[in-house]
């Protein structure tokens, strides 16, 4: 199994703060991808996200060296489509879900992998709470070797993050999803009790102040608990309170 090095450390930690950060879905997931060469070698690439509409469907494509989307391809693949939609964060290289010498005969080899000279890919599908929420597949041009354990390895430290990530945005994004009151929120994201105070004086409109002579506490205190908050609901501003809690109980 590959060791990191401090290096390796201080670049995953780079890459994990950007998929919280990166305000916009799609920058972050082009970001993603373009740091992604640092740590796995590849080719080309594509980052795609679940249909908002809960049919099973990718959409929003983000490409790397791509010349075309390839959602379309994925939803014709009877052997890996289960794998896809079944709910749950996986990694792996499609040969280990069929073997190399089968595949290269297929109609989808010929037509896909071959047609951009690609032999070997590293597939990521990303779920959480048994919902899927995107997928990335990673290509390795014809010539070069298969990927290996340690591709995987640094993978699986990033799935979730990026799993959490998605998870939220598509919530967000969700017309449908109803807004939460203080206490079903606490208890959905796992509030400590001090933050699902905060939350109650934050959507009663109470300044920081007010919150911290209220609770005592220092100011420095107080936006630590918020700023807990903000992850935990997958928001980055108190104008995404409002818009995913109730203001009155």
């Amino acid at each position: 199994m590959r060791t990191l090095e401090t290096n390796d450390w201080i670049f995953l930690n780079s890459i994990i703060y950007k998929i919280y950060t990166v305000d916009d879905i799609d920058d972050m997931r082009t970001q993603f991808l373009e740091q992604m060469k640092m740590l796995i070698d590849y080719d080309s690439a594509d980052f795609h996200l679940a249909s908002p509409d809960g049919k099973k469907k990718l959409v929003s494509p983000i490409l790397y060296n791509c010349e075309e989307d390839m959602s379309m391809v994925y939803d014709e693949l009877d052997y890996s489509r289960g794998i896809l939609y079944g709910g749950k964060t996986l990694i792996y290289r499609e040969t280990d879900i069929i073997t190399d010498e089968k595949r290269v005969d297929t109609d989808y080899y010929k037509n896909v992998y071959k047609a951009n000279n690609w032999h070997y890919s590293l597939q990521m599908v990303l779920a959480r709470k048994k919902e899927f929420v995107g997928v990335v597949t990673f290509y390795r041009t014809i010539g070069k070797d298969d990927f290996v354990y340690d591709d995987i390895f640094i993978l699986d430290l990033l799935k979730d993050h990026l799993s959490y990530r998605l998870y939220q945005q598509k919530k967000k994004n969700d017309p449908t999803v109803e807004k939460l009151s203080v206490h079903a929120a606490a208890e959905k994201y796992e509030l400590t009790r001090r933050e699902e105070a905060v939350l109650k004086h934050l959507m009663e409109g109470k300044s920081n102040t007010v919150i911290c002579e209220m609770m005592t506490i220092t100011e420095g205190t107080l936006k630590k608990h918020i700023l807990n908050l903000y992850r935990k609901l997958g928001i980055n501003n108190r104008v995404g309170l409002f818009k995913m809690i109730l203001e009155k109980e």
